[in-house]
């Protein structure tokens, strides 16, 4: 059986309340996590220790320590923009799980006192937030013009207006359940997310909804954002969520498989967006069209290094999915392979699609700017103007001073010579 070097894992956050994107910018709206995102996400991360720290099983990360956390051998990351706050305690809850509470988290003292952590050794691991301000890898779609285009392309597309036109029967129906809100195909992944949120938190909305209204709502939501974040090309603009990741991706496998990296596990928090694109540029989705799809709370897509059987000396990686904390992990073959692909196949196919900086992120969305420098720069443009401001005033006073220095210096001279002019008169008078 081959050895497991080394695991990232990309999970979604667990639930949460309604949240809201615009339909044609997907600008996101404020949104907080429940107590039931908590429980499946915590069921997720101690999932993943049983599968991937335990030494019972026989997929065990090797070399990693399994109690009490070794923070070089891990390094953890949470998008904190859409869904920020929710993902962030996703992300706490998936780490009580995975590294829960260990009596030998503690330390004696210089006095030979022994103190265990709180909460019976507690473990705090550290969280790397990635902000949307200064890192577009997680969230790449707002404020990206040419992802904008895309969408407003999708919604013109002939396909895209038939699906509308078939979905009418299904917005009469569901106009009396959703309050308001505009019941289009492009306002869908809304809809679906208003209907979801109801019925897995009130009660009355839940004994009211006929039952077949929230599977259309689902298979309507996925064809949506499947179109959204997918396209035909793998540099193409509808892949941006999963070129953006992309490059955390390769460069995950690269601190595992090729440099003295101690590090073996590492997870990345974050929203669906990313699992569509990358299902559709793995070639995974023609292999496995139930992953044509939104994926559920919880859900995990893990790449597993693993060394290759003797007599090859080639690292492997493996794909797993599993959608939402109800199941376990499944495996998936990438790119019509049948078996485990080369690591360094896989970094071959991709590289040159990953989006790995503001510069490539700023050019795929064909921005004349870095909107983001500008817009961290205001503050500092309004000092600098102020300063500038200053600066001219000074100069202007300094000018007006010279000015009035050389008027009065003409004055007096011309006083001066006025005042000599008449003494000279008074002498000739005075002669005479």
């Amino acid at each position: 059986m081959s050895k497991v070097l080394g695991v990232l894992v990309i999970a979604r956050n667990g639930d949460r309340e309604e949240f809201y994107q615009d339909p044609k910018t997907y600008e996101p709206s404020p949104t907080r996590s429940t107590p039931l995102g908590a429980a499946e996400s915590h069921l997720l991360g101690s999932y993943l220790r049983s599968l991937y720290l335990s030494p019972s099983s026989s997929s065990q990360i090797s070399g990693i320590k399994h109690n009490v956390v070794d923070t070089r051998q891990v390094h953890f990351y949470a998008k904190a923009g859409g869904e920020g706050a929710a993902i962030f305690d996703s992300t706490m809850a998936l780490l009580q799980g995975l590294y829960p509470p260990n009596p030998n988290n503690k330390i004696t003292l210089a006095n030979e006192t022994t103190i265990v952590a709180p909460l019976g050794g507690y473990q705090y691991i550290p969280i790397e937030t990635v902000e949307p301000a200064n890192d577009r890898s997680l969230e790449p779609w707002t404020d990206c013009l040419a992802f904008q285009r895309h969408v407003a392309d999708v919604y013109a597309s002939p396909e895209f207006k038939a699906v509308a036109k078939s979905a009418q029967s299904f917005f009469r129906s569901i106009r009396d359940f959703v309050f308001g809100r505009p019941t289009t195909l492009e306002n869908v992944v809304n809809i679906y997310d208003y209907i979801n949120t109801q019925l897995v938190h009130n009660q009355t909305y839940a004994y009211r909804l006929p039952p077949t209204l929230i599977e259309q709502a689902r298979n309507f939501a996925n064809y949506h954002e499947s179109v959204v974040f997918s396209a035909s090309e793998l540099g193409g603009i509808g892949n941006l969520a999963g070129r953006t990741i992309l490059h955390s991706i390769l460069d995950s496998l690269d601190r595992i498989a090729f440099n003295g990296d101690p590090v073996k596990f590492l997870l990345i928090e974050t929203s669906y967006q990313p699992f569509i694109s990358l299902f559709h540029m793995l070639g995974l989705t023609k292999e496995y069209p139930e992953l044509i799809a939104i994926p559920n709370f919880a859900s995990a897509l893990a790449f597993e290094i693993r060394r290759g059987p003797g007599p090859e000396i080639r690292d492997f990686l493996r794909i797993k999915f599993k959608n939402g904390s109800d199941e376990g992990f499944q495996t998936y073959h990438a790119f019509g392979h049948k078996a485990d692909i080369p690591v360094t196949e896989f970094v071959y196919k991709l590289e040159n699609y990953a989006i790995t900086s503001q510069k490539q992120w700023n050019a795929a969305c064909n921005l004349p700017y870095d909107a983001y420098a500008t817009r961290d720069a205001a503050s500092v443009s309004v000092t600098v103007q102020a300063a500038l401001v200053a600066v001219f005033f000074l100069g202007v006073l300094a000018l007006m001073k010279r000015v009035w220095r050389k008027r009065g210096a003409a004055s007096r001279g011309r006083i001066s010579s006025h005042v000599q002019s008449v003494r000279t008169d008074m002498k000739s008078d005075a002669a005479l």
